[in-house]
């Protein structure tokens, strides 16, 4: 498929996904769409054949259509690309079996891996991990054979680890890449840098962009190299020197904390409000969280249910997307000085208004049982380190504040006025919420969401299609914000596919709901990753995400498709 021709899909109800069929021409358009946006353009994600390309409404995403059709980008190289030499200690645990695969030795392999230029062509999988692909190198040719063949083409293992070092160096299919951070992965390991990929305090916190140029160069293992791994990355990485390093890599951070998070807000500028006496479940910090940064793999992140968290925000009178406490389960909190509170969500009910608490006032949140979360708003919004400007806590990623444990202590802004008896009693801002976000339709108990086919419903026999909205589906016990599970009820199997093999990485919007090979649904939420292998057999509409984040593990589950703009 050329780029003249694309194969446009919907996801949801405002994105599509451009199918223009090589990772050339993907990233040929997503510098297009990047340098010259469609009207209400919010994002654009470029990944191994596709760019995904999200809009401000439905009506944008319709119009953009026949523009999308008529684009036919060049494919030249970045005018101004950055160049990054990344020094390498090639020891890696896979080294000797993917030279093998390969069909060289260990030495020629290296040798290879560090004669080839390097393009970062898309983000994704998790914040600062650029999937790179070669632009120049040495002849594809296997060691000792006549047959050529593209020299990078690295099976995955086929039983990813659960945990890959921050640093690591890996090659997967045509892609060579570097973990930012500890997390699980199934590259091939061939060695380990020093260079640090994300720094959440930076101003520009990937070191590799889209179009950025990376050349690998092989150095010998310091001594300092012997010390044991530690379970935490940044730990790992607050332990190494400069030295060694290339020309634009970076120096790890001094500032992170033990578990990659940004530093606490100025207690000085803050004063404190309440303390957690039990903090449920899950107790988060979100706002408006983090969109339009796909490209750095980074997710929105942000409040799951928006409605709810701007109706508590408006109830204390805050700005929307101001920094609120989102809960899973109940919770207990002491007021630590006067401040004026609203709930919403599972402990609030529908109508929401503005209350006081002195200092020494206990808060006791309970939920009702058939709804997730409760949100916590406090006048002036809760004060909280940010990353790529939001204070979200992104539980994929490890982004923002930590989760909120027993002991903690929430403060606000000094510059806000403390609550007054009058605010609270007189004037007391009463909300009621929108009457979707309120109650989710139900036929028989049973929550509908609402859903556009696609953008990967082609992977599926079309009785499997018609079976996701017939089937009743229960949520998993193990859904959170990164995807809510999906169990098929009253006997009926999980879906099955029409094509074998892997689908190659390509972007993602909150609500997808991925297919895995065992069958059963998975919906992502704000946490969701950047771009994903699964196949998307539909996509819950904007409109119902509300819905689908307040879905408690045990929910009875419908899905009706619809079209977006029928």
């Amino acid at each position: 498929m050329s780029a003249a021709a694309p194969d446009i899909r919907r996801a949801g109800d405002r994105a599509l996904l451009v199918d223009v069929g090589s990772l050339e021409s993907a990233m040929a358009w997503h510098a297009e769409l990047q340098s010259d946006p469609l009207a209400g353009q919010l994002e654009v994600v470029g990944a191994a054949r596709t760019v995904l390309v999200r809009f401000a409404s439905a009506a944008a995403a319709e119009a953009a259509v026949a523009s999308l059709r008529g684009l036919a980008p060049a494919h030249t190289a970045p005018s101004a690309a950055r160049e990054h030499v990344l020094d390498v200690v090639y020891d890696g645990d896979d080294l000797a079996e993917t030279a093998r695969l390969l069909g060289m030795s260990s030495d020629a392999l290296v040798e290879a891996h560090t004669a080839t230029v390097w393009r970062a062509a898309f983000g994704g999988f998790a914040p600062g991990f650029a999937y790179c692909a070669a632009v120049s190198g040495p002849a594809a040719e296997a060691e000792g054979s006549s047959a050529a063949h593209p020299l990078w083409d690295v099976p995955r293992l086929t039983e990813p680890r659960t945990a890959v070092p921050a640093g690591a160096v890996g090659l997967a299919g045509p892609f060579s890449a570097v973990y930012p951070r500890r997390s699980p992965g199934g590259w091939r390991l061939i060695g380990r840098t020093d260079a640090l990929l994300w720094d959440g305090d930076s101003e520009h916190p990937a070191l590799l962009a889209p179009g950025d140029l990376v050349r690998y160069r092989a150095v010998r293992a310091p001594a300092r190299a012997a010390a044991a791994e530690s379970d935490r990355s940044t730990a790992a990485e607050s332990d190494r020197s400069a030295e060694g390093e290339g020309p634009s890599a970076r120096a790890p951070s001094e500032a992170h904390e033990d578990d990659e998070r940004p530093t606490r807000a100025d207690p000085a500028a803050t004063r404190t409000v309440l303390r957690v006496d039990d903090a449920g479940l899950l107790t988060l910090i979100e706002d408006a969280g983090r969109p339009g940064h796909g490209d750095l793999g980074v997710s929105p992140s942000g409040a799951a249910d928006t409605a709810s968290a701007e109706a508590a925000n408006a109830a204390v009178g805050n700005a929307p997307g101001a920094p609120v406490l989102e809960i899973v389960g109940a919770a207990r909190f002491t007021c630590l000085a006067d401040a004026a509170v609203a709930v919403t969500g599972a402990a609030g009910g529908t109508i929401v208004a503005a209350q006081l608490l002195r200092a020494g006032d206990a808060l006791a949140l309970e939920p009702a049982p058939d709804l997730a979360r409760s949100y916590l708003a406090v006048r002036g919004g809760a004060t909280a380190p940010h990353e790529v400007g939001s204070a979200s806590a992104d539980v994929l990623a490890g982004l923002g504040p930590a989760p909120l444990l027993a002991g903690a202590e929430v403060s606000v802004p000094v510059r806000a006025p403390a609550a007054s008896a009058g605010h609270a009693t007189e004037n007391p801002a009463r909300i009621r919420r929108d009457e979707q976000a309120a109650a989710a339709p139900r036929t028989e108990g049973t929550v509908v969401l609402r859903a556009v086919a696609g953008p990967r419903d082609d992977w599926f026999p079309d009785r499997e299609r018609d079976r996701l909205s017939r089937v009743r589906w229960v949520v998993g016990e193990k859904s959170n914000r990164v995807g809510t599970r999906l169990e098929a009820a009253d006997g009926a199997a999980p879906l099955t596919r029409s094509r074998e093999g892997e689908l190659p990485s390509e972007g993602t919007v909150t609500g997808a709901v991925q297919v895995p090979p065992n069958g059963a649904p998975v919906v992502f939420g704000p946490d969701r990753p950047v771009t994903g292998g699964y196949p998307v057999i539909a996509t819950v509409v904007t409109d119902d995400l509300d819905l689908l984040a307040q879905l408690p593990p045990g929910a009875s589950v419908r899905f009706d498709l619809v079209d977006p703009h029928g």
